[in-house]
């Protein structure tokens, strides 16, 4: 399921709170991101079209049916797949030449690759 920017940060809200009412995820957006009311509500529709939110009375309350981890194993395959021909090694070397991580990050990330072997 591909979710757009605006539909992450509802599901972001989901994923952070767990079931939240529309007219809270309003009002957390509205502060955060700016948006108004029917912004909000038309993204939530869409997300509710895709299948990635339920909804339900009363007070049309937001349930998340696709977890975060879901969504990011498929952006990082998408990502993989679209900008390193299909190489994770490829996506970690590119991390590791451009300074993008920390050398606590690189040793958490060793430890990380020592344990899946």
């Amino acid at each position: 399921m591909k979710l757009y920017d605006s539909e992450l940060k509802v599901m972001d809200v989901l994923w952070r709170r767990g079931d939240t009412t529309a007219k809270q995820i309003s009002n957390i957006l509205a502060d955060t991101v700016g948006w108004n009311m029917n912004t909000t509500y038309t993204v939530i529709k869409k997300c509710v079209a895709k299948g990635a939110i339920r909804r339900s009375e009363p007070g049309f309350l937001c349930h998340a049916l696709i977890s975060k981890q879901a969504v990011q194993a498929s952006e990082t395959s998408e990502l993989v797949a679209k900008l390193f021909d299909g190489s994770a090694e490829a996506l970690f070397a590119s991390l590791l030449e451009g300074n993008a991580l920390t050398r606590e990050q690189i040793d958490r990330l060793r430890d990380w690759i020592d344990r899946q072997e």
